[in-house]
């Protein structure tokens, strides 16, 4: 296998790793193909499902939150699912305000690439509008945020120099060009997308174009790009569940690419991850619309339909209060109140703080499916 880029000497000493353009050969062996239909199978069926589904933007809420604080656990980060949906609901959390925003900005970064998907595409400067809202105000706000670095970095051990990193990536003068090659080929339509995006996901972290948030920012992408190819229709599936719990897995097929030109074990970990992401979120995604149509089920036949309204809140967020119940509802806070404490009657709702006012609520059921860990298949 060669090698799919070369090492080149800085004038300081040491080398670092200048990837070549996409697409490399590929050897396609029965086991790939195999691996590239079933996970182009499970996507297929959840974007059937997604399309079937009667809410599927506003369920895309609580899984877009999964995804913030699963993708930001990579990188150190400890803020928990059930703390991020409760402080944007407005209950107090015990977790400190820079790990929330950092999760809540991995939010934000989303759902702006989201909005600017139409207008400019997978481009330059989509990707450094990503960066931008990942990166603003928090820990890693010193690292030029939305800028294309002009220094060198590294990855290793706390400690480490260039001269003893596991990794160098090119020097920031091939930076801009790779980045532009790699934004190309994006465009590029010649590809199953689910090669296309496996391809440029190791490129994208083999170039590390910024100082810090190369992995989310490279996460990101993957949703981005199955949205913007209508792969699924709106983004259900997240893959740093599988990169989190396979994590070693997932550096060492990286590192097989850039130091053995192992692409297919690389890919094949690929598409093993999109198939059985998706075969979650399916499940995760029909389980929470069956909880809700029972609970509407429930509900039918209250005086006030205020209930039933609520729950259509639940489904982007399972925790509330009577202030943003009444502030999103445009209904008066005892109207709100009364919501709360039929669906609390109906074990609906459970109360989750010992505030005297605006206390918080939560759909535990609904949690529940949000946070139960992913089961996955084992990587081969």
């Amino acid at each position: 296998m060669a090698q799919p880029g070369r090492q080149i000497k800085t004038p300081q000493g040491y080398s670092a790793f200048v990837p070549d353009p996409l697409p490399p050969a590929l050897d396609w062996s029965r086991e790939l193909v195999h691996a590239l239909s079933d996970a182009d199978r499970a996507v297929g069926q959840l974007a059937g499902e997604g399309r079937r589904l009667p809410n599927p933007h506003v369920l895309m809420r609580p899984f877009v939150a999964r995804e913030a604080v699963l993708s930001s656990r990579i990188e150190g980060t400890a803020a928990t699912l059930g703390e991020l949906l409760a402080a944007e609901a407005g209950a107090i959390v015990d977790r400190s305000p820079e790990d929330l925003r950092e999760v809540a900005n991995y939010v934000v970064a989303l759902e702006h690439g989201l909005e600017r998907l139409p207008t400019i595409g997978l481009s330059v400067q989509l990707v450094k509008e990503i960066h931008l809202h990942l990166m603003r105000g928090v820990r890693g706000g010193r690292a030029h945020p939305g800028g294309i670095r002009d220094i060198q970095n590294w990855i290793g051990l706390p400690g480490s120099t260039p001269h003893t990193a596991v990794y160098v990536p090119p020097p920031p003068s091939h930076v801009p060009a790779l980045v532009r090659g790699l934004a190309a080929f994006l465009q590029d339509r010649s590809l199953p997308p689910l090669v296309q995006i496996a391809l440029a996901h190791y490129q994208f972290e083999a170039i590390h174009p910024f100082l810090d948030g190369n992995g989310r920012v490279g996460r990101l992408l993957v949703t981005l790009f199955l949205v913007e190819r209508a792969v699924l229709p709106t983004p259900l599936l997240y893959l740093s569940a599988f990169f989190e719990a396979t994590r070693s897995d997932y550096y060492a097929r990286l590192r097989g690419v850039s130091a053995e030109g192992d692409w297919a074990s690389w890919l094949h970990y690929f598409f093993n991850g999109v198939a059985r992401q998706s075969e979650d979120a399916l499940d995760r995604a029909s389980r929470i619309q069956d909880k809700l149509s029972e609970w509407e089920r429930a509900v039918r036949g209250a005086s006030s339909e205020a209930p039933a309204r609520v729950l259509d809140l639940l489904a982007g967020n399972p925790f509330v209060t009577a202030r943003g119940i009444s502030e999103r509802l445009s209904v008066a806070r005892s109207t709100a109140a009364r919501a709360i404490e039929a669906l609390v009657g109906l074990g609906i709702l459970t109360q989750v703080d010992a505030r005297q006012r605006d206390r918080a609520y939560c759909a535990k059921d609904l949690l529940a499916i949000l946070e139960e860990p992913a089961r996955l298949l084992p990587t081969e």
